[in-house]
């Protein structure tokens, strides 16, 4: 949807044309990849949103152990994100190929798809070096960024707002995991536009040689128009509540559980 939008009307339109085009197994196209990306994205992000705290912590001038405010909480978590695209824009390149390949063999695009991880990354290898596997990586870098500054930033205010003067470390797993939500809604709404100009370079690349960021940019919008930068919002909108919240609730009781380890010994 987010990279050809003219071949679907909505969801339900790319639900039903997926399944009987390419069958079940369709909807799990990417899945390895994807895996991947999550869980080392997310290990370099939690890991690298530590020690921006102390960075942060040095910058305002306050012990090691003070509390941040929601507001320094939200820009560790946006200096961290650049740390984490690293790891993130290899593995988003070869799942976002994949999941696009068939769309791409219809429109003509490319004559022959490749339809397994391996053929994807030789693919990548073979015609544009290791360097290939960061193509688009600045677009990557310039959705982490802001995004993860409002992802970091609304999970926070969420919290501060269920705690009501209370401890944050005191809240229960519902206020957790809405929080998680609101803070994936955030991160979302807020550079989704980015995500599809980065989603349009890394999968029309296949073809040939692709134009940066703002050659992309203004082509999308002149061609298609500014609604295409929109173009799959909801139904990464419904995935980024789930998986978000999911995501905070499991950080916040295996930190927990961690520094009760670390405090026994």
């Amino acid at each position: 949807m987010q990279t050809f939008p003219d071949m679907y009307k909505g969801i339900v339109d790319c639900f039903v044309k997926t399944y009987k085009q390419v069958g079940f197994r369709g909807f799990y196209k990417g899945t390895s990849p994807a895996l991947v990306a999550n869980i080392a994205e997310n290990s370099v992000l939690f890991m690298c949103y530590g020690f921006c705290q102390q960075i942060v912590r040095k910058i305002v001038g306050v012990d090691r152990k003070t509390k941040l405010s929601d507001l320094q909480n939200a820009a560790a978590g946006s200096f961290a994100s650049a740390f984490a695209t690293l790891v993130l824009c290899p593995t988003e390149l070869v799942k976002c190929r994949l999941q696009a390949m068939h769309e791409m063999q219809l429109s003509g695009k490319i004559v022959q798809g490749h339809n397994t991880v391996w053929s994807v990354v030789k693919s990548v290898i073979q015609k544009d070096g290791p360097l290939g596997f960061y193509r688009g990586w600045s677009s990557t870098l310039l959705r982490e960024v802001p995004g993860y500054f409002f992802f970091f930033g609304g999970y926070e205010l969420s919290r501060t707002f269920f705690a009501s003067g209370r401890s944050k470390d005191e809240l229960g797993p519902i206020p957790l995991l809405l929080s998680g939500g609101f803070g994936g809604s955030c991160l979302w709404i807020a550079v989704y536009p980015v995500d599809c100009v980065k989603s349009r370079i890394q999968v029309l690349s296949m073809a040939g040689k692709q134009t940066g960021f703002m050659g992309t940019f203004v082509t999308l919008v002149r061609t298609e128009g500014v609604l295409a930068l929109y173009s799959g919002l909801k139904p990464t909108m419904i995935r980024a509540f789930l998986a978000n919240g999911a995501l905070f609730l499991a950080y916040e009781y295996s930190r927990k559980l961690m520094m009760k380890q670390v405090d026994s010994y």
